[in-house]
């Protein structure tokens, strides 16, 4: 998963500093317009979701710990909240003539589904839900690794480092 990023995250960076649209036309920026819409959805209902499942709770204590850092740490330079996809996903729409886009990824689709939320109250929601993933995929984890660790110790037989003796 972390590769995906990366990948995409290197690839959105050239297509920032490369002029697709002067020798390529539209189309790319279109196709960019719902690459970027899929991934960016799919990993939003991935930072929402993964916890529930033991399969994807690693994956996605990585992927949402990633978001959360995104948020505050590029959020420093480029205020609190700041998502890079977001950004990238903006740019792709302003090249093929969006304008007055909102700081929130989610507040644009609520907006397009024909709901008006107030953003502040938008990004409310977002944060607690997003916290709550957060703090559900810390504790199913760490209970995970616990259980994980009693069973590893009751089928060796050893606590602590001492072996029981076998009859």
């Amino acid at each position: 998963m972390t590769c995906v990023i990366l990948g995409v995250t290197a690839f959105a960076i050239r297509v920032r500093q490369v002029p697709w649209a002067t020798f390529r036309g539209d189309s790319v920026y279109q196709l960019l317009d719902v690459f970027l819409l899929v991934f960016h959805a799919a990993l939003v209902l991935f930072n929402v979701t993964a916890w529930a499942w033991r399969r994807t709770r690693r994956a996605h204590l990585v992927t949402i710990s990633a978001t959360l850092l995104s948020w505050t740490a590029l959020g420093l330079f480029y205020g609190f909240g700041y998502c890079p996809l977001t950004d990238w996903h903006w740019d792709v729409k302003r090249a093929l003539g969006e304008r007055d886009l909102p700081n929130s990824y989610i507040a644009y689709y609520l907006e397009r589904a024909g709901l008006d939320w107030d953003p502040s109250i938008v990004d409310a929601v977002v944060l607690v839900v997003t916290l709550t993933a957060f703090a559900l995929s810390i504790w199913l984890t760490v209970g995970d690794a616990r259980a994980r660790r009693k069973r590893m110790i009751s089928e060796s037989g050893d606590i602590g480092g001492l072996s029981s003796p076998r009859d």
